[in-house]
């Protein structure tokens, strides 16, 4: 890995396993019904909406492998973004991140707003939309995010590697969820 490789993120289907008690809490504090219609959708249930199963990235990431280029994979579960992608870091690179470069889905929206959870908080508690993230040569962008979304997924370029700023590898965010 190297500065200037790109980040490649791989939408979520929902909450996936993360920050499940906090979801606990924001339910009975506001009093919602699991069998109501989500407060966010009124496509399912607030109960189907949540527990929306977990995608699995195991077929698509190993086409991307395939196509060339990919460098590292990250599955953001429990810590979100924040925490799960220096996992896969040199010690003399960190992440940028442009959050405007997807859409928050709705039900983390909700949960925002619901739990008053800043920003920080929340890219660190849930995966806020990306479940999956790929560390990608710079020239291969275009074929490794053919190959994801080619396999089904909604994959696009959210940021890129830059030098260490700090004592350890980390992620650093441009922009606002929205």
């Amino acid at each position: 890995m190297r500065p200037g490789d790109v980040l490649i993120g791989v939408a979520s289907s929902g909450v996936h396993s993360n920050g499940y008690s906090l979801v606990r809490k924001v339910i009975d504090v506001g009093k919602f019904s699991l069998s109501s219609p989500a407060p966010f959708s009124g496509e399912q249930s607030l109960g189907d909406a949540l527990l929306t199963p977990t995608r699995l990235y195991v077929k698509s990431a190993l086409e991307a492998i395939r196509a060339g280029g990919v460098k590292g994979l990250a599955h953001i579960t429990g810590g979100g973004i924040s925490d799960n992608l220096p996992r896969v870091l040199p010690a003399s690179l960190d992440a940028e991140i442009d959050l405007s470069s997807w859409r928050l889905p709705a039900v983390f929206s909700w949960l925002a707003r619901e739990s008053g959870l800043p920003q920080p908080e929340m890219l660190r508690t849930f995966n806020c939309g990306i479940g999956l993230i790929a560390v990608c040569d710079s020239t291969r962008t275009n074929d490794v995010v053919a190959a994801f979304n080619g396999s089904g997924e909604r994959a696009s370029v959210i940021g890129a590697l830059v030098p260490v700023q700090g004592a350890e590898p980390a992620v650093h965010y441009r922009g606002s969820l929205a």
